[in-house]
């Protein structure tokens, strides 16, 4: 992602957020559908090695910073799951025991998909602030737990809403009705960016 030039970047903010794009030329203006899904990827610095423990990696802070510096604020603010993935050592990799089968990951989402459909006819993601509060509300201990890391993160009003999303998701996937601590915990480990770790 940093490879891109930074105005081409922040392009993405309006369709991330609005799922259409506004273009305006002279005294016309037209607005098309722009609803995606974003995948992206990045180094955790320009070599890829910080944070292993091979202490292979040699960007001096300045470095790491500037680097990571190239995606904003704001446009990490738009992306709902944000993961950390480290290096596997090979013989993990040799030995890694089969996942779980892509036929039963399927019917999980797709019936956490119906359940939301049936609860407020939308997936969550196209939920708007006023529904946010209606169908994703977390248990007191769980709202107790988001403003805490609300308050040590120092995120704004935009991540609040996309992290209560998320842990409705999770809900959704695990069968429950309601958002619990540990959906809004687990919605949060999702929401780690770099300069957070």
């Amino acid at each position: 992602m940093p490879e891109y030039s930074r105005h081409v970047l922040e392009v993405l903010r309006e369709p991330l957020e609005s799922g259409c794009i506004t273009i305006s030329r002279a005294a016309r203006q037209a607005e098309f559908p722009a609803r995606f899904q974003l995948i992206a990827a990045m180094n955790p610095c320009p070599c890829g090695y910080y944070g292993d423990d091979s202490g292979r990696c040699r960007c001096s802070p300045d470095i790491i910073a500037r680097y990571q510096g190239r995606i904003s604020g704001p446009l990490l603010d738009r992306i709902d799951l944000q993961v950390m993935v480290g290096a596997l050592p090979a013989s993990e990799l040799a030995d890694a025991a089969p996942g779980e089968a892509s036929a039963a990951v399927a019917l999980r989402a797709a019936q956490a998909h119906e359940r939301q459909q049936q609860r407020q006819g939308k997936s969550n993601s196209r939920l708007g602030p006023q529904e946010i509060d209606l169908h994703c509300r977390p248990e007191k201990a769980g709202e107790d737990l988001l403003r805490a890391a609300m308050a040590r993160l120092n995120w704004s009003a935009r991540a609040y809403h996309r992290v209560l999303k998320v842990a409705r998701t999770i809900a959704d996937l695990g069968g429950s009705a309601s958002v619990q601590q540990a959906h809004i915990a687990e919605a949060i480990q999702y929401r780690r960016a770099l300069r957070q770790s």
